[in-house]
């Protein structure tokens, strides 16, 4: 039996924050993983996808601005784009992760991780042999989610790419047809099909990235459809079938598609099924309700956390990680016997998840947005004002881009004066997300807002302009 202070399973970047915070504040820590140190973003999620989008997002803003366009003379290069892409995940190798790990002070233990009990975690190695863990003051699980593959009648056994597939493909295939109209759908129609697949996208509503609001949608499904993307919605999805490695066939309520690949991307299930969550009174394969310290809520004794994907409250790494800094803090905080209310450390409980979320699509053009839609707004009984205005009508975007297309909103709470949403669609734009991010999150009086004053000529401006049209 070896003991810590804290046990951590799951070993990606939520994982990883935990440890190091827990650490940081005295205690020892242990990561538990199965696969690779560094997790699901590291390596198939966030950076393989972005540095699959990147060169196209930069040819493409390049050919925007007369000048720069004459120079470029050819189109994205399939082979170096796949080829950057996998030395942004290290040729799929943790050793500098692991290497992190260690000069930290945080030991790492190869294996699945699996609750016995309380405080207590059995690891089993590829080879069968198990280590028996017990923590002093707490467990968190940091297992994330896995995506998800609709029961449709032909579908998992047509060998179905999910987004690990497409974004450590080693090859561009001919043609892919992608199922789903959400962030990674619309993400890896676009990547894959400026490396030169011919893309369908299948989606079962009636426009892209229902979750936004609906110009952002619209914005980017004019976008795709310019990039050659056959985009179908309002489609429902009847059948799939593949005839051993030859190209794969989905039965629409439209007509059938055949592609070479066919991409699964209809949301995500939570990496919970083999923790051994039947052993502490919990539901195997269940989302885990947690408090704002990131303790589950159902468990008695206040030793199990978990933060990251799997408590369903926000399933963004950013998110993840900021939930694992608050939830390092509170174990250290509560280790030293203090209480919740505690100014000392009371200000890293995850607040920010419940309604100040920032997210970007780096589509092309990018969405970027945080807090509340208007319609999200409304539904709480927020007595909102919206206000909308043209990002092409911008000095700094008609630098940027010659015919620059891109729309702004925010969500006003009239009641208290301050943002509580806002919205930004345009090439570029992920960049400005963050002020936003602090507007709402610092719930900063308009009146006050309007002071900050946005430097001339840049895309900032769209701050000057939108609070114009709010009145002041």
């Amino acid at each position: 039996m070896q003991t810590y202070d804290v046990i951590v399973i799951g070993a990606g970047s939520t994982g990883e924050n935990v440890a190091a915070r827990a650490v940081r504040g005295g205690l020892t820590a242990v990561l538990v993983e199965s696969e690779l140190v560094g997790g699901e973003c590291s390596y198939w999620a966030c950076m393989p996808s972005k540095a699959l989008l990147r060169g196209a997002e930069a040819v493409n803003a390049a050919k925007a601005v007369d000048g720069a366009a004459q120079a470029v003379t050819g189109e994205v290069d399939p082979a170096a784009t796949l080829a950057r892409r996998t030395k942004f995940t290290s040729n799929w190798d943790d050793a500098s992760q692991v290497e992190w790990a260690t000069s930290n002070s945080i030991d790492v233990l190869r294996g699945v991780g699996r609750l016995t009990g309380e405080r207590a975690v059995r690891v089993v190695a590829e080879d069968g042999s198990a280590t028996d863990l017990a923590a002093t003051h707490a467990v968190a699980l940091c297992t994330g989610s896995t995506a998800s593959v609709p029961p449709i009648p032909g579908l998992a056994d047509a060998r179905p790419w999910t987004a690990r597939e497409a974004t450590s493909a080693t090859e561009v295939p001919a043609s892919l047809a992608v199922i789903g109209g959400g962030v990674v759908g619309c993400e890896l129609a676009t990547a894959w099909r400026a490396l030169g697949a011919e893309v369908t996208l299948l989606v079962r509503g009636s426009g892209l990235l229902a979750k936004n609001e609906p110009f952002a949608g619209e914005l980017v499904a004019d976008a795709l459809r310019e990039m050659g993307v056959d985009l179908r919605l309002d489609t429902e999805i009847t059948g799939v079938r593949r005839d051993g490695d030859g190209p794969t066939t989905v039965v629409t309520s439209g007509g059938e598609v055949t592609a070479e690949v066919v991409l699964v991307a209809t949301g995500r299930s939570p990496g919970t099924s083999d923790l051994g969550l039947d052993t502490v009174g919990l539901e195997p394969a269940s989302w885990l309700d947690v408090d704002d310290t990131c303790r589950v809520t159902a468990v008695e004794g206040g030793w199990l956390y978990a933060a990251g994907d799997l408590n369903h409250r926000a399933l963004l790494t950013h998110m993840g990680k900021y939930q694992a800094r608050a939830c390092g803090e509170a174990i250290v905080a509560r280790a030293k016997g203090k209480s919740v209310g505690d100014s000392a450390w009371s200000a890293y409980t995850a607040t920010a998840d419940h309604a100040a979320v920032p997210s970007v699509v780096f589509t092309d053009p990018q969405v970027a947005s945080v807090g509340r839609t208007e319609e999200a707004a409304r539904a709480e009984g927020l007595d909102v004002r919206t206000v909308e205005y043209d990002l092409g009508a911008l000095a700094g975007t008609a630098l940027y881009a010659d015919g620059y297309t891109g729309r702004a909103k925010l969500v006003v709470d009239e009641q208290r004066r301050v943002i509580v949403g806002a919205t930004f669609v345009g090439p570029g734009i992920g960049e400005l997300l963050h002020s936003a991010t602090v507007a709402v999150i610092g719930e900063v009086p308009l009146d006050r807002l309007w002071h900050a004053v946005p430097s001339y000529p840049t895309m900032s401006e769209i701050w000057l302009r939108l609070l114009e049209a709010y009145g002041l």
